[in-house]
């Protein structure tokens, strides 16, 4: 009866022993690499780098199918010849690997399976006996979940191949340049061979050892009948060319860290042009360079393809690895204030919604807008100057601010904020209210990117297309924005280098060769500069300044930035010209092509601005102040300033004339002149003047005194 006892517990014990790896097996989904680095070519195939995954290995998964039968054989034949008879642990070469320890009381090794070596990498096991029963037993655990072809494919993927170049797919397109399925004899055995110590039988570093390595794998694979003799000396007598290690990404670092960390393939073709990248990149660095005494230090840029939508370059920043300029930054896209460059948008905006006509004539005048928080906001021009009425071409194509906002005012900064959102500017995400009619200045923050695509969409006459970096199929049919006849307007002003020659001049960086539209930017306090373009088949837009947020030494857009985008437009046109801008309606064309008319400054809305001028010719005319008028005497009576507090009272008359004022009946002291500097006094006042020959004028306006407000602090604005 003892005796059955003991074969019964012998026998559970094995049976134990057997079922249970089963009750904890390894399911293929635990043996699978999930992570892994990625390989970058531009659009041609160049190679632009491997961006490693987030542990620093440089790793690749690929099916077992895409491996070379010649890798695997070699593999096989190199570490675990008995790979497709066991179940995990092989016992013959433990037995074998026991006995000569004992005999050399030493480790001998040589039992480490497949298995068990998968096992040691899954789960990151210590070497030792210890370390030996832990993988025995987690091979056994992934053997009984998973099929040896899932344990073969999740080996070779895993495996270190020298460095810090994991599986066979890594490894020979970092060695030779060629993915695995192409691997032939010799470069399979030499690779096969680096996995039984991959520090010491790295190629590039110990070239003889791992080529020692080989012929020993080779011998084994004639010893297991996988290939003839022959064949084994002319793959050991075959020449090897191991490429050098590339360290760097050659170029686009910021996009190509992006798309690694959205879960790209293990090998990626991007948009980028590799050659155009370069010339980017080292423009960059002169045009910044030459900038340097002025506090210019970074530059980002983009190129697309105005039919595909397609990324042809994209600079970041001057140099990724420079810590002293924060050059790991992305400056295409980091957000920063656009200055003008929405401008475009605004009128084409304002055009379709019939706020402004083609012809229509602008005031660029002073001008006050009340804003929350009980303030005043004034626009002025880059120049401090003001032109009076112009048209909406002479507008637009020399960057005029106060009839921007005129014409923001009269749209609504709600519905342009709606269509410059539809235009691809997510990022505005505030109100209305927080912008304000300063958004078409500026007052958002924009990126580069959302910035270039919405360009595209202008030069595609309102046709919106996605902008890619990875090449694809052919890309979706655009989506209509708007009216195409209002974009080919713009972008015929745009283009215009007569209509920009006042604010630009005629010979500037924006003046191309041939067909090109353009526009620039500065953001408020010179830090940021901007100039955006294209031709009929590229967009070309690009970003200055520093990301530290520094200003500039004023520094405008056609200054900072325009000078690369310069150097751009004129390389991609070196051997030919871009196909000309299809023309807007002729109407169109002509209304705003239509000089504004000798009396388009008639109205009073003029009346401040000719006051502002040095010639007063025309008809009689009372430039300031205006009818009804009301002014605040801010001084007290005692006060020594009240001497200088006086109201410039302003006329326009034909030439020739001598002109007369009068006060409310009575004639005002000293000198005719064109203008008269009246000390100011409370009261109502009736302001006449007259010039000989011509028609009397007179205005009303009144003085109060400034009523009493009592003192209260305040807060400055961010």
């Amino acid at each position: 009866m003892r005796a059955l006892r003991i074969v019964f517990a012998v026998t559970v014990v094995v049976n134990a022993a057997f079922a249970a790896p089963y009750a904890f097996a390894v399911t293929p989904d635990e043996i699978r690499p999930h992570e892994g680095s990625v390989t970058f070519e531009d659009r041609s195939g160049i190679p632009m780098g491997t961006v490693l995954s987030s542990s620093q290995e440089r790793t690749a998964a690929v099916p077992l199918g895409e491996v070379s039968p010649w890798f695997l054989n070699a593999l096989i034949a190199a570490e675990d010849r008995r790979f497709y008879n066991h179940a995990g642990i092989d016992w013959t070469a433990a037995l074998r690997s026991s006995i000569k320890a004992v005999r050399c009381l030493c480790n001998a090794g040589g039992a480490s399976t497949i298995d068990m070596q998968l096992a040691r990498m899954r789960f990151t096991l210590p070497g030792g006996v210890r370390g030996k029963i832990a993988q025995a037993w987690d091979a056994e655990r992934i053997d009984a979940g998973s099929g040896k072809a899932q344990i073969l494919e999740a080996y070779v993927n895993r495996v270190s191949m020298g460095g810090n170049v994991y599986g066979v797919e890594a490894a020979a397109r970092d060695y030779f340049g060629i993915p695995a399925s192409d691997l032939d004899l010799a470069q399979a055995a030499l690779l096969a061979g680096i996995p039984n110590d991959p520090p010491a039988l790295e190629p590039r570093t110990h070239w003889h050892t791992a080529r020692a390595r080989q012929r020993y794998v080779l011998e084994r694979m004639v010893a297991d009948g996988m290939i003839s003799p022959a064949a084994a000396r002319v793959a050991a007598q075959e020449s090897i060319a191991v490429r050098p290690q590339s360290r760097e990404l050659a170029g686009a670092q910021q996009l190509l860290f992006r798309l690694a960390a959205t879960g790209s393939a293990p090998r990626v073709r991007t948009t980028i042009d590799l050659p155009l990248q370069r010339f980017v990149q080292a423009q960059a660095q002169n045009v910044v360079g030459a900038l340097a005494g002025r506090n210019v230090t970074q530059a980002a840029a983009l190129v697309i393809d105005n039919r595909s939508g397609d990324v042809l370059a994209y600079l970041g920043s001057l140099d990724y690895f420079d810590g002293a300029y924060l050059g790991s930054n992305d400056g295409v896209q980091s957000l920063r204030q656009p200055g003008s460059t929405l401008k475009p948008f605004l009128y084409e905006y304002a055009l379709e919604r019939g706020v402004i006509g083609a012809g229509s004539i602008l005031a660029d005048v002073p001008t006050s807008y009340a804003i929350p928080g009980a303030q005043m906001y004034s626009p002025e021009d880059y120049s401090t100057r003001f032109a009076g009425p112009v048209t909406v071409r002479a507008a637009l194509a020399g960057s005029l601010n106060v009839p921007a906002v005129r014409v923001l005012s009269k749209t609504g900064v709600a519905p342009f904020l709606d269509r410059l959102r539809a235009l691809g500017f997510t990022r505005l995400r505030r109100s209305p209210d927080y912008y304000g009619l300063g958004l078409t200045l500026g007052a958002g923050e924009v990126t580069l990117w959302d910035l270039a695509h919405a360009y595209v969409t202008l030069a595609r006459g309102g046709n919106a297309i996605p902008v890619r970096a990875v090449q694809s199929d052919d890309p979706p049919p655009g989506v209509q924005i708007g009216s195409r006849d209002d974009w080919l307007l713009v972008t015929d002003i745009l283009a215009d280098r007569y209509a920009r020659a006042h604010s630009f001049g005629l010979h500037s960086v924006l003046d191309m060769p041939f067909d090109a539209a353009v526009k620039t930017g500065t953001s408020s306090g010179y830090r940021d500069t901007w100039t955006v373009g294209f031709t009929s088949e590229y967009t070309v837009a690009v970003w200055a300044g520093n990301f530290s947020g520094a200003p500039m030494q004023r520094i405008s857009g056609v200054d900072g930035a325009g000078p690369l985008w310069n150097r751009i437009m004129l390389h991609l046109y070196e051997r030919r010209d871009p196909p000309p801008f299809a023309a807007p309606p002729k109407k169109l064309l002509a209304d705003s092509r239509r000089a504004a008319p000798t009396d388009a400054a008639s109205g009073s809305i003029f009346n401040e601005w000719r006051a502002r001028q040095e010639a007063t010719s025309g008809a009689l005319r009372i430039l300031f102040p205006q009818d009804g008028a009301v002014f605040e005497d801010a001084l007290a009576a005692d006060d020594p300033r009240r001497a200088s507090q006086a109201i410039a009272f302003a006329v326009s008359h034909p030439a020739g004339t001598r002109v007369r004022w009068t006060l409310n009946g009575a004639p005002l002291p000293g000198p005719a002149s064109d203008t008269y500097y009246w000390p100011v006094r409370v009261g109502r006042w009736r302001l006449t003047v007259s010039a000989a020959g011509s028609q009397t004028q007179s205005v009303a306006f009144a003085v109060i005194p400034r009523p009493y407000h009592a003192p209260r602090g305040f807060v400055s604005g961010p």
